[in-house]
């Protein structure tokens, strides 16, 4: 008999969840409350409370496409390096046609628990042998209005980033936005194109770089491989933080342009923004601190500075994870998150029928508990952070290793040696971990050979010709360094001559 699995959302982890399940002999049965896939990724020009998750209209991916690509399903080489959300929607929606998923997803279906209720309210019950939930953490917008005292008799308009869709209802206006995360950044930016005044409030500050990397590659495809994290390991602590503040500061002087964080480089957040540092340059943003209170139209900040005659202030202050249709036991950590073992598994079930995406072989309760308090003390205090953020490769690594599907760095090097120091010098893509165990995809190798190929795609829209001096110019180089070698020689002679 076949095991039927329910998902919980027909979003980025959702749609994985339903090939996995098909690949695996389980017969997945998903349940999506709106009426197409994308989950967050889908831009609606409207929102109501029910969406759950809200983008905004230029919102682009800051993540490269080799990095964020199904593991075995690679991007069109075509495809921008950083994508904007429609072309990541159309993707997902290549991903679901090419293995047929869609077939498996019944859309509007409203409410999960033993029983869906659909938009026209018929009840249907349902029975499953487990339950992969994909429906996402960022649902309930958080907006601490209650924490800034004055803020009942502010004449202007408050908000979360939640509502946002673009800067056409700030123009003109003077504006301030709380918070200084990835949303933060890019609304700021936008509005303050076109506003009169935008401010930018933070408590901590961030340390920004750009997508762009060295010769203008993607960020990530340079700096995210197995060869820099092996070297993060072996290098001391303060002379990482050194050389990554020095780069960053050579750029733009953090402390000069008001972003300077409180923490140092390995210990505080990162911002991927290429537009912020020139916005403020330019003077139309400008960097204050901490959000104290209200005054009438004003806002009083950190510093005991004003800003008077206010519009409007956007709250980007992060989302609450909300799973009403789960048992309110499992969201027993400090915070009131869920509590899961590699992000993954509740604990506190007898059986492991229920996953918040993935699959791996569980160790004991008492096991996965100390796994879990360790992982908290040693990403932030947050715990609402330490439920959600992993160290990236590591994560991965363990997760594989579980499954089946680490790819062995010396057994590569051995067998495979090209191969080899590409997956170790190269970027950490998805690809890696399809290239053995379970899920092995034949096409794995050559997608990591060929990774590059499509990264550069893109780019090639103008056809370049060489210069036809070219050789000339070689030629030239080594006249020129045979006059430098000829006035060398006379100099000496003309010295030995005195």
């Amino acid at each position: 008999m076949v095991r039927r699995v329910l998902v919980i959302g027909a979003g980025t982890s959702g749609l994985v969840g339903i090939k996995t399940c098909l690949d695996e002999g389980l017969e997945p049965v998903c349940f999506e409350s709106s009426d197409d896939i994308g989950g967050l990724w889908r831009f609606k020009e409207s929102q109501s409370e029910s969406d759950g998750t809200s983008i905004y209209r230029s919102l682009v991916t800051n993540t490269s496409k080799e990095m964020m690509c199904f593991s075995d399903f690679p991007m069109p080489a075509h495809y921008p390096n950083y994508l904007h959300h429609a072309q990541l929607l159309q993707y997902y929606r290549l991903y679901t046609e090419h293995f047929g998923l869609r077939r498996h997803i019944t859309f509007q279906s409203g409410q999960w628990d033993v029983m869906t209720v659909d938009q026209d309210g018929l009840e249907k019950e349902h029975v499953f042998d487990g339950l992969l939930v994909c429906s996402g953490h960022y649902t309930q917008p958080v907006l601490p209005l209650g924490q800034f005292p004055g803020q009942e008799q502010f004449t202007g308009r408050c908000l979360h980033s939640w509502e946002y869709k673009d800067a056409d209802a700030f123009r003109g206006k003077r504006v301030v936005i709380v918070g200084i995360g990835s949303s933060g950044a890019d609304i700021a930016v936008e509005i303050s194109r076109s506003a009169a005044k935008t401010f930018l409030s933070t408590r901590k500050g961030t340390w920004v770089m750009g997508r762009m990397s060295s010769g203008g590659l993607p960020l990530d495809m340079v700096s995210i491989s197995r060869f820099t994290k092996t070297l993060t390991k072996l290098l001391p602590k303060w002379l990482i933080n050194w050389a990554a503040e020095r780069v960053l500061n050579q750029k733009y002087d953090h402390r000069l342009y008001g972003l300077m964080p409180s923490k140092r480089f390995l210990d505080a957040a990162t911002l991927i923004n290429d537009d912020l540092p020139g916005r403020i340059l330019q003077g139309a943003l400008v960097m204050k601190t901490h959000l104290c209170g209200f005054t009438g139209s004003g806002l009083v900040f950190e510093d005991g500075t004003v800003e008077d005659d206010i519009d409007a202030v956007i709250f980007c202050t992060g989302y609450r994870a909300s799973f009403p249709f789960l048992p309110e036991s499992l969201s027993d950590g400090p915070g009131g998150e869920l509590t899961l073992y590699e992000r993954v598994f509740p604990p506190s079930l007898e059986r492991p029928t229920l996953a918040f995406m993935g699959s791996c072989h569980l160790a004991t309760k008492e096991r996965m508990l100390l796994v879990i308090e360790s992982q908290r003390k040693r990403l932030r205090s947050s715990p609402r952070d330490a439920a959600l953020e992993v160290d990236y490769i590591p994560y991965l690594d363990s997760m594989a290793h579980q499954i089946g599907v680490r790819p062995n760095i010396l057994r590569l090097f051995l067998t495979d040696p090209k191969l080899g120091l590409k997956v170790f010098l190269g970027p950490c893509t998805p690809y890696q971990y399809r290239l053995t165990g379970p899920g092995r995809w034949k096409g794995a190798r050559q997608a990591i050979y060929t990774q590059w190929d499509r990264v550069a795609q893109p780019f090639r829209t103008r056809a370049l010709q060489e210069p036809e001096s070219r050789r000339s110019g070689a030629l030239s180089l080594w006249l020129l360094s045979g006059v430098a070698m000829v006035m060398s020689c006379s100099v000496l002679w003309w010295r030995t001559l005195e």
